[in-house]
């Protein structure tokens, strides 16, 4: 409980995060920022407070890996690796150079990949992600636009951090390699953000993610241990799938965390849909839904948990649920707690029996009320870090 009552307390002193920057990114200002009269003295919220209070944050980047919480706590990258320096954007999928980011994410060694500069990746097939990786942004605005974009496949241990990653396109079909020993025939990707196929042990967090082809972020094929959580969602359609389809019942093992997310304006669904598996969707921040923000079937559970709902004067959805099926949805696990609804929101509950997370002690972490969620998000999407400052100015 005291440990509950401190972080309720710190969360109310944030920082403002430079609006400048942000609307680089075509974020909207909010009106949850809290100026304070001395920023580096902020504390955010429980991922956050862990490491951007310290102004050595760019010598000591991989102590970032100690931070996540919920399913995805483990996901190391690579916390053991090397650092990796990204020094030019371009791209070749077949025979990638060293200096891009695909020769780095390849490597069958643990890295931890930064970016010598401000740089716009158009990759020109999509990027296949090897294990033990960390892809960091910090101290540089990095974009990955207007191309295929970012696969989690078959791998374990992969952060990414700190970038934008938005108008993704279809993949072509052709040659892409993913180790430097194996290169192979690709049928072509749907165009999604982010896809986490078969993969465990992954955290994406302050990223932005906006305006893909497909979904923005997929999770999909027996996926578990993920955590998703600080990153800007807008402008889409079809948000964020947990589930390959309503037939694939090995997706039953698939544990996901999303927490201290800021779903922004112009998003429409999937925040996220569920199929089988567990999801805590915690802390968040919703703006805006125009056909319903958590939905699912195929009997997942769903535990939502101090989110922040409020619904849109200009749609006529106000229900923050949809179930995806006509009929035996009354006993799946749908529940909320300390949820706040604005403008007509409300849930609709179903299912009885324990709910809480299956977290281990150093997988849980304390959930604040609602009230609480657009202060703990205003920093939401990547961060303005510079180096020899904190990152909590």
């Amino acid at each position: 409980m005291a440990s509950l009552l401190h972080f309720a307390l710190s969360s109310l002193l944030l920082a403002l995060t430079s609006q400048a920057h942000a609307a680089s990114y075509g974020y909207k200002p909010s009106s949850s920022y809290v100026p304070t009269s001395n920023y580096n003295k902020v504390v955010l919220n429980t991922i956050d407070s862990c490491w951007r209070t310290n102004a050595n944050w760019a010598t000591s980047r991989q102590a970032l890996a100690d931070c996540a919480v919920g399913f995805g706590k483990a996901a190391i990258g690579g916390k053991f690796g090397a650092i990796y320096v990204v020094t030019t954007p371009l791209d070749d999928p077949a025979n990638p150079k060293p200096g891009t980011l695909r020769y780095g994410v390849i490597q069958t060694k643990p890295l931890w990949i930064i970016f010598a500069k401000d740089m716009v990746i158009n990759l020109k097939n999509e990027l296949m992600v090897n294990s033990f990786k960390t892809i960091d942004g910090r101290g540089a605005k990095v974009e990955i636009t207007n191309g295929p974009c970012i696969t989690i496949k078959d791998v374990s241990h992969v952060i990414i951090h700190g970038i934008s990653i938005h108008d993704c396109k279809p993949g072509k079909s052709g040659m892409v390699r993913d180790s430097p020993t194996h290169v192979g025939q690709r049928t072509g990707s749907d165009g999604d953000g982010i896809v986490i196929f078969a993969s465990s042990y992954v955290w994406i967090d302050h990223c932005y993610v906006a305006h893909c082809t497909d979904g923005l972020i997929d999770v999909i094929h027996a996926s578990n241990a993920i955590t998703i959580s600080n990153n800007y969602f807008a402008n889409h359609d079809k948000v964020m799938l947990l589930g390959h389809n309503d037939g694939y019942s090995a997706d039953k093992v698939m544990k996901v965390t999303i927490a201290f997310n800021r779903f922004g304006t112009g998003l429409i669904e999937r925040m996220p849909r569920v199929r089988f598996g567990y999801a805590h969707v915690a802390n968040n921040r919703y703006d805006e839904w125009q056909m319903y923000a958590i939905g699912g079937s195929a009997n997942p559970t769903i535990f939502s948990e101090g989110n922040y709902f409020d619904a849109s004067n200009d749609y006529s959805s106000k229900q923050v649920t949809k179930r995806e099926v006509k009929s035996g949805w009354t006993n799946w696990k749908w529940r909320s707690s300390k949820d706040v609804f604005k403008n007509g929101a409300y849930f609709v509950q179903s299912g009885y029996g324990t709910i809480l997370p299956p977290y281990s002690k150093t997988q849980s972490f304390p959930v604040a009320s609602g009230s609480l969620a657009p202060a703990l998000t205003s920093a939401a999407g990547p961060l303005n870090c510079v180096v020899r400052k904190s990152c909590a100015y």
